[in-house]
């Protein structure tokens, strides 16, 4: 766990604009001039055999507007006739095709536990789901998102077991700590021990393991381990990858002594991941996963250099408080401060609500008061909701996710009061599609998935809560009766998605002005670059009607018109009318 300091001579932030020159300074910081050299000469290896090896490569631009993703796992549907890649594919291609163009399969990978997040091979498909042959089947008719959890491996996977054995390489790729070493200023996600002990051939020995004992921290101080990963990543793109998704990546860098996240030695594999997909896949795309808080989050833009999309960490829990205190102003100051932030073209946002893992709470930190979210969460666990907490340095716990279904999540626990449960859930959705980004659903999201009890009983873990798999017969009989809540919301929501694909103004980089509307209301203006298109988005938040000044409102915006028309809107002299829980898009265009 050694690191190079930062001298004139290999600074990597003072770079030439060739990516291969950018790559050798990169590798002589985390490194040493000579290991950097060596190790330079080996990644660009890789690159000509990927070059060779590939027979299909990411072309167009970086995004449009009708970019928008659907996240899932590749068992969520299921049918007793087809593996459940094959069945996932027909239920997309029958159901969804003209609604998302893109497809984050979680991982798929054989994996030993936590929802496929422990990968035992990262150059296999878990036979129980399917094949690579299944892969490219589905990448017919969408492009692909692939996971690289490059921060750790499975306990049962093959390097670790080398490691074990002391066989050379892998005996060099995990982080091996005395446990008396002191680790209190290690940012802890989790409140399991940071180190786990494990019998090798030279004794017992204490490797990091940042998530769980079945997770084990790879080192990347050691250079063949970050070649491993360089050489994944570009298969993953041969694969049928349009984006690749870093999990867990600000845990990547460990120096005893200091947080071990966010280390400036994270942010320069993440710039060299970069610059190896600017020489041979330059249209190809990186997100990052880094579920802190919101200042934290932003960082992984770089200068532009880093990843093309952080995800939008703080906006799931902003807008589940929104809607349930029916007050927007921490989403709104929030919002305004992402207004003031210059980012590249090449930067964007990745908008989502729900995920397979919960709602993140660290990224409220800062922007919403302890009281509040505390308040909030107690409703949640009304709702079915569960807090898991981790570890801070002091050694006290807090709370760190809410794990729950996001459609629960707006459910009275009053069965009476629920006359405003969709309408409120889909305020939550359709903002979330028109904020500026990348929009993703969560596959749950949009099948109205209740909390799965039997889920977390059956597996012990309260992520799989959300985390249901659907028999496909069941499912398409529920989205066919519109008297479900599942037909009701789909119907709904495949229609929004359709509608929204072709609004160029909700392009992921254009420009987006939020507006101040007072407490009930969550509004802003999207536009295209040229002007042609505007959409003023208007959102109330509460349950009951809300009026708009229209001085505050585009001039000759009572000639605009509503699109989405599912909202009885009325504009009253100066004064517009919102009923309660009213998602409204107003076009200058016809």
């Amino acid at each position: 766990m050694t690191t190079t300091p930062i001298s004139a001579e290999h600074d990597p932030e003072q770079t030439d604009a060739d990516p291969r020159q950018r790559i050798r300074q990169r590798l002589a910081y985390l490194y040493d001039e000579e290991i950097g050299a060596a190790t330079a000469k080996r990644i660009f290896r890789i690159l000509e055999t990927h070059k060779q090896l590939r027979n299909r490569s990411v072309v167009g631009p970086l995004w449009t507007h009708r970019d928008i993703v659907l996240i899932t796992y590749g068992d969520t549907i299921q049918s007793p006739a087809q593996q459940p890649l094959q069945s996932l594919r027909t239920f997309l291609n029958r159901h969804l095709h003209s609604a998302f163009n893109m497809v984050h399969l979680l991982p798929f990978y054989p994996s030993s536990s936590d929802g496929g997040f422990s990968v035992t091979d990262f150059r296999a498909v878990n036979t129980e789901l399917g094949t690579w042959e299944d892969i490219s089947a589905l990448e017919e008719s969408f492009d692909l998102v692939f996971d690289l959890v490059l921060n750790h491996c499975s306990r049962e996977n093959l390097w670790f077991i080398d490691y074990i054995a002391g066989q050379e390489p892998a005996c060099g790729y995990f982080i091996e700590v005395d446990p008396s070493e002191n680790l209190a200023m290690v940012v802890r996600p989790r409140s399991t021990p940071v180190l786990s002990g494990v019998r090798t051939r030279r004794g017992m020995r204490h490797v990091w393991t940042t998530f769980s004992n079945d997770q084990i921290d790879m080192n990347y101080a050691n250079p063949e381990v970050l070649l491993e990963f360089v050489d994944i990543l570009l298969y993953y793109f041969r694969r049928g990858a349009r984006m690749v998704r870093l999990d867990a990546v600000g845990y990547l860098w460990k120096k005893i002594g200091t947080s071990c996240i966010h280390l400036p030695q994270t942010h320069q594999v993440i710039k060299l991941f970069r610059d190896v997909l600017e020489l041979v896949e330059p249209a190809g795309l990186m997100m990052t996963e880094t579920n802190v808080p919101h200042e934290e989050n932003i960082t992984y833009f770089g200068d532009g250099d880093e990843a093309h999309l952080v995800y939008q960490f703080s906006l799931p829990p902003l807008l589940l408080h929104a809607i349930y205190s029916g007050n927007t102003k921490y989403l709104v100051a929030w919002a305004m401060e992402l207004e003031r932030l210059n980012l590249p073209d090449s930067c964007t946002f990745f908008n989502f609500t729900a995920s397979h893992d919960g709602v993140g709470l660290r990224p409220l930190e800062g922007l919403v008061p302890e009281n509040e979210v505390n308040e909030m969460l107690g409703a949640m666990r009304q709702r079915g909701g569960y807090i898991s907490t981790r570890r801070n340095s002091d050694g006290s716990d807090t709370p760190y996710e809410l794990n729950i279904s996001y459609f629960d999540a707006f459910r009275q626990s009053d069965g009476d009061s629920n006359q405003f449960h969709i309408a409120s859930f889909l305020v939550s959705q359709i903002i979330a599609l028109s904020l500026k980004g990348v929009p993703a659903v969560y596959i749950h999201s949009l099948l109205a998935t209740r909390n799965d009890n039997v889920g977390v009983e059956r597996t012990g873990l309260t992520r799989a809560v959300n985390r249901r798999q659907w028999d496909r017969s069941e499912l398409e009989g529920l989205i066919a009766n519109h008297e479900t809540e599942t037909g009701r919301v789909f119907s709904l929501y495949q229609r929004l998605l359709e509608l929204r694909k072709e609004q160029p103004a909700f392009a992921p980089d254009a420009p987006q002005k939020i507006l101040e509307l007072g407490d009930a209301i969550f509004g802003f203006i999207r536009s295209t670059r040229d002007g042609d298109q505007q959409i003023v988005c208007l959102f109330n938040c509460t349950a009951s009607s809300a009026q708009i000044d229209c001085s505050l409102l585009p001039e000759n915006f009572n000639e605009w018109s509503e699109i989405i028309c599912e909202a009885e809107t009325r504009i009253e002299t100066s004064q517009l009318s919102l009923p309660p829980y009213a998602a409204c898009w107003f076009s200058n265009r016809p």
